[in-house]
């Protein structure tokens, strides 16, 4: 495993955990050279599932993107990686379970959405806008409401 701050390969684990589900390991990482410490994961590689788009297409299961989606809906978030894998852990584990080897992308959508919502509301609100394609002060005031509405019920 190469060091993400200086490249080298000489690194050391200095911790490893499983993940709660126990579909990952977490491993604590230092580098033997500049010392700076890292977080990686070792898990079964992605699922052989194609994803149809709304358009129609079909695309690989991309598990980095949906990632790269759940980290800019909750940049500067009280959210950390950890919860963030833990949530892509558990939709993995769902999307397995499916009998097909196709699902459509709302699918997803939502087994992402309705987890992020317990994680944090406001990330799941960036999340949705993006999801759901919200293109109007409208769409987002709808969607807060409904929020809303839910928190006063709890």
């Amino acid at each position: 495993m190469k060091c993400p701050y200086c490249g080298k390969p000489q690194t050391s684990v200095i911790d490893s955990r499983e993940s709660k589900e126990g579909h990952s390991i977490r491993r604590r990482r230092q580098c033997d050279i500049c010392a700076k410490r890292f977080t990686t994961y070792e898990r079964v590689e992605g699922i052989d599932l194609k994803v149809i788009k709304k358009d129609g297409r079909r695309e690989e299961f991309n598990r980095e993107k949906l990632k790269r989606g759940l980290i800019k809906a909750t940049w500067k978030r009280p959210v950390s990686m950890s919860d963030i894998e833990d949530l892509l852990e558990e939709v993995e584990r769902i999307l397995r379970k499916k009998k097909n080897t196709e699902v459509k992308s709302w699918e997803i959508g939502n087994l992402v959405i309705n987890r992020l919502k317990k994680v944090d509301r406001l990330g799941y609100l960036l999340f949705a806008s993006v999801y759901r394609d919200f293109d109007s002060i409208e769409d987002f005031k709808c969607e807060i409401d409904k929020l809303t509405t839910e928190l006063t019920s709890e």
